[in-house]
């Protein structure tokens, strides 16, 4: 085994155990959350959709890749050279979605009462399942090219016609194909980038207005303090942030990987840890940012070291 495959290996490795174990955590306080009587949020369905997406992405990016730079790649035959790449694309697609899902509805919901959008607040609420819905059906569709192009380079006497991706290929077709290939793929998330971009703004403008407003309040003496929307907008401002740096970074690398003939290992490799920087680092941005992790955390060690049960809260 080759250092570089061994290092690389390694890097995976850490990136999908800590991914794995932080986003079945943060999943596991929010059904614990439910349990103990805490008022779900109108976000938290939205949360859980990505937690689920970033499971997608770790299992089918890390663990497979994994194993691959560690040798093991001889386990994997046709099926696995098409199945994990489709599930890497779907899980990479739902995650933009749902980001951006969860950026334009609190944008939404924050929205002052005067505001056009106060107005769909309501429509907004009702339509977060259908949403959800549609986003899984439009990456199942999109991402389907793979099992159709995708196969295992060592079953291909012939691969002159073919781009390799080290133990997988594909089929090689004409720049313009190429450039149709890219920009379907792309497309949606270009337009989800937009759409976040703007909600950022949006979130940021209001929250600016909400400043002077406290500012206000304080110089004429009255009290504030942040509310539950500023922190959970704050909060989802740091993720969308996140999501948009290394998506950035994903798309030019992908983009080169698209329109290359001979993709460079590095080059590959690189891509495939970009991808997994944001399953791996959302959960504990999530986990930090949220008050009621930590009050339930302290409410359910009082309720192990009291004879009493714990009360609904």
């Amino acid at each position: 085994m080759a250092t570089r495959d061994l290092a690389v290996g390694v890097i995976f490795s850490i990136q999908t155990v800590v991914g794995i174990m932080g986003n079945f955590f943060l999943l596991y306080h929010y059904l614990l959350l439910r349990f103990t009587g805490y008022r779900p949020r109108s976000t938290d369905l939205i949360v859980k959709n990505l937690i689920v997406a970033n499971i997608l992405v770790l299992f089918a990016v890390g663990i497979y890749n994994t194993m691959s730079s560690f040798g093991w790649y001889h386990i994997f035959n046709d099926f696995g050279c098409k199945f994990f790449p489709y599930v890497r694309g779907v899980g990479r697609g739902v995650s933009i979605g749902t980001t951006c899902l969860l950026s334009v509805f609190q944008a939404i919901i924050i929205s002052p009462r005067n505001s056009r959008w106060a107005a769909l607040k309501e429509k907004a609420l009702k339509s977060i399942v259908p949403s959800i819905v549609l986003c899984w059906v439009l990456q199942i569709l999109v991402n389907i090219m793979y099992p159709l192009f995708m196969t295992i380079t060592l079953n291909n006497k012939n691969i002159t016609n073919r781009r390799s991706y080290g133990h997988c290929s594909s089929v090689c077709h004409d720049k313009t194909g190429d450039l149709l290939y890219v920009g379907l793929l792309s497309f949606p998330d270009v337009l989800y980038l937009g759409l976040m971009l703007w909600a950022s703004g949006s979130m940021v403008f209001i929250l600016y207005r909400h400043k002077q407003r406290v500012q206000h309040n304080l110089r004429t003496n009255v009290s504030s303090t942040s509310s539950p929307e500023s922190t959970a907008t704050k909060t989802i401002l740091l993720l969308v942030s996140t999501f948009v740096y290394f998506n950035t970074l994903s798309c030019i690398v992908n983009t080169i990987l698209g329109l290359s003939d001979n993709i460079s290992w590095y080059i590959l490799n690189t891509s495939l840890a970009i991808t997994l920087c944001f399953p791996t680092i959302s959960p504990f941005l999530l986990m930090s940012r949220d008050p009621r992790i930590s009050m339930v955390c302290f409410a359910w060690i009082r309720n192990i070291k009291s004879p009493h049960p714990m009360r609904n809260m």
